[in-house]
């Protein structure tokens, strides 16, 4: 659920925006605001998604307000000047309506916001992926977990990977790069269109190879050449 605010001094163009949101199931109105004031005590009293700011309104600009703000919520400022828009989108607001606000350019404006909501969301759950110390991932009909301590290398094959840890092999449905995307980059690096190895596990550089000891042998991993320049920064900076 998107939580909402309009923040707007005409009635009227609360009353109509208001009418639109109500007609979107995913969007839930938290307040109408008629004044800056108003809208500063909703955004500091709960988390607020999403805010539909006039621009011309009394005591405080919608311009100004939205400068104002450390965090702001996205942002779509509506207004009946048109002269405003290059300075709204210099403060990265998420779109820009012009008043009388039509049902469709409203839920396109919507349709903007919801993709950039996910974004922000999906960002916030890699980060949280990479503060854990484990993930988990779909194989042989359960989720089974990956200790990160305990992966040796992955390895992609067309639209699955196989996570070779100490003990075992976790063949998955997934894509190098999306979990490449998961990993904490301070723990992996991708030497290889097809590899992903764990830093600690690195046993030697020998050439153009890796080398890992896998089940107490030596496995040699190949490092692409679009890769060795990441490598060869690791390398030298713990290099004595």
């Amino acid at each position: 659920m998107i939580k909402v605010i309009i923040v707007d001094d005409e009635p009227l163009a609360l009353d109509i925006l208001e009418t639109y949101i109500e007609q979107f199931p995913e969007l839930q109105l938290i307040c109408r605001c008629e004044s800056a004031n108003d809208a500063k005590r909703a955004l500091e009293e709960q988390r607020i998604d999403l805010m539909f700011l006039d621009i011309q309104m009394p005591e405080m600009t919608g311009v100004d307000f939205l400068k104002s703000l450390e965090e702001p919520p996205l942002t779509i400022l509506c207004t009946a000047y048109p002269n405003f828009a290059v300075e709204g989108f210099e403060l990265n607001a998420v779109d820009y309506l012009l008043k009388p606000v039509s049902l469709e350019r409203f839920q396109k404006a919507i349709q903007k916001a919801t993709e950039l909501l996910n974004v922000k969301s999906d960002n916030k759950q890699i980060d949280k992926l990479k503060d854990a110390d484990y993930f988990f991932v779909k194989a042989d009909k359960k989720l089974i977990k990956v200790n990160y301590e305990n992966i040796l290398y992955i390895e992609g094959l067309k639209d699955y990977v196989i996570i070779r840890t100490d003990q075992s092999k976790i063949i998955t449905l997934q894509t190098m790069k999306s979990l490449e995307e998961k990993l904490p980059d301070t723990k992996f690096i991708r030497i290889h269109r097809s590899f992903i190895v764990s830093v600690d596990k690195i046993n030697a550089v020998i050439g153009n190879m890796i080398e890992v000891i896998e089940k107490g042998q030596s496995k040699l991993i190949p490092i692409g050449k679009n890769y060795r320049d990441e490598l060869t920064e690791i390398v030298n900076q713990n290099k004595l």
